[in-house]
């Protein structure tokens, strides 16, 4: 079956598979400024022992639901269920991960357009096309209609060639290419005026702040949205790995480039900004915080490039590329969790299935730019604020008080026999049980 399906072809494959799901844009301009307005090191400190502590078992649930089932999040599931009402829980939960992930995708399509338009930019400026540059940089729906299309076509035609030629495939490119970009332009903002000021900012901790509420529930909630938790991706992407593996470390590791990326992205970000104020620009907000979001990728970098003269353009070009690839790769898991339920459930060949589901959810993000006050901050708010960290929670609670225990561990034993005596399992499973759900229910009350 495993074969039919598809499946990653090595170790590294899967990695970079995962590591591209969860690295996107929230890592890029969520983390960063979180952590400048929490505390800063702090912030960062709390984040990284949260992500493992409670984030990575969180992970290790969805993964051991997706290769014992190896199936879609729906089926795989059913397979621990005990009777017929947990079956009918089963579908409530992979069904709801498929549609949370459908959902996060149609209006992650318009960011990611936004990206595209601005990395073709300065392009269109150095070519004198000045109109043109005008155009890709302004919120006009014309503009989002075409960049969301054109970034939709190349999530379907990653999907559409499969799990190895597809998903693999690309995530082993464009990976390297994300960490590369983002190492280079690091060093380069290290070179200019302001920006140790932000160094100091984003790294010089304040242990008061540690133990604060908010700080603590920020830190906890980045943890669990950045690993791709809630949305049955990881349910997916653990289906097509070989019983060889060892999912144990095999976690460890996507965890561990996870949060590396993230403090990457905050070296990138936050010493940027304050290299943006030594030039004249605002960047903090009327609260006195950093600004964050939407402000700060398309106002305040913008500007900061702007200021640097000719060599702008190629910083700017670069920083674009970088964030539209942070989001192709998150993209194509999404693709992938709705794309799987349709193909094995009901029998429809990869192609089309993923063709007509990308073109439906396209339809979503299109209806979204044409109310795109009304129902761009409702779609965030149904799938990444209520939906993940329910669905998030439910997949622990499968795993904690439906599944045989003596079934978890024969399907970790078959990647690594001793993992019974190992410290991992005299933890995991009542983390699973007790810790993960109340810990993302007190992120959820939180939200609320």
């Amino acid at each position: 079956m495993a074969a039919s399906r598809g499946a990653f072809s090595s170790r590294i494959g899967f990695i970079m598979a995962a590591a591209g799901s969860a690295v996107g844009l929230g890592n890029i301009w969520g983390f960063p400024t979180q952590t400048a307005s929490n505390g800063g090191a702090a912030f960062v400190l709390v984040y990284l022992v949260l992500a493992f502590c409670l984030a990575y078992p969180a992970f290790m649930a969805e993964l051991l639901i997706g290769r014992y089932g190896q199936a879609n999040a729906v089926t795989s599931l059913q397979k621990i269920s005990r009777n017929l009402l947990h079956k009918r829980f089963a579908f409530v939960v992979g069904f709801g991960g498929i549609i949370c992930a459908a959902l996060i995708l149609s209006f992650y399509g318009i960011l990611a357009g936004w990206m595209m338009s601005f990395a073709i930019e300065p392009i269109t400026t150095l070519l004198g096309f000045n109109e043109a540059s005008s155009w890709l940089t302004s919120q006009s729906m014309e503009r989002n209609l075409v960049f969301t299309a054109l970034f939709m076509m190349l999530t379907i035609s990653i999907i559409r060639r499969g799990v190895e030629q597809g998903i693999e495939k690309w995530s082993k490119r464009l990976m390297p290419m994300l960490i590369g970009l983002l190492v280079l332009l690091i060093i380069y903002v290290f070179t200019l005026e302001g920006s140790k000021e932000g160094f100091e900012a984003y790294l010089n901790p304040d242990i008061s702040r540690v133990f604060e509420p908010d700080l603590l529930i920020s830190a906890l909630g980045q943890a669990f949205f950045s690993l791709s938790l809630g949305t049955s991706v990881m349910v997916i992407y653990g289906s097509y790995i070989s019983k060889k593996e060892n999912l144990v470390t095999l976690g460890a590791q996507v965890t561990l480039i996870d949060v590396s990326i993230a403090f990457l992205a905050g070296l990138l970000i936050i010493p940027s900004m304050y290299v943006a104020q030594a030039q004249g620009v605002a960047i903090f907000d009327a609260e006195g915080g950093l600004i964050s979001g939407p402000n700060l990728v398309f106002d305040v970098l913008p500007t900061l490039f702007n200021g640097m003269g000719s060599i702008g353009l190629f910083v700017g070009f670069g920083f674009f590329i970088l964030m539209s690839i942070a989001a192709l790769t998150s993209s194509i898991s999404m693709l992938e969790g709705p794309v799987s339920f349709v193909v094995e459930r009901h029998n429809i060949a990869r192609k089309k299935a993923t063709t007509f589901i990308g073109i439906g959810i396209f339809m979503i993000s299109a209806l979204i730019v044409l109310n795109f006050d009304a129902l761009f901050g409702l779609a965030i708010s149904i799938s990444t604020v209520y939906g993940q960290p329910l669905i998030a929670m439910l997949c622990c609670v499968f795993v904690g008080w439906i599944w045989f225990r003596n079934d978890i561990l024969n399907e970790l034993k078959q990647g690594n026999d001793m993992v019974e005596h190992s410290l991992f399992w005299k933890i995991w499973p009542w983390y699973t049980k007790f810790i993960c759900p109340t810990a993302i229910a007190i992120v959820f009350w939180h939200s609320l």
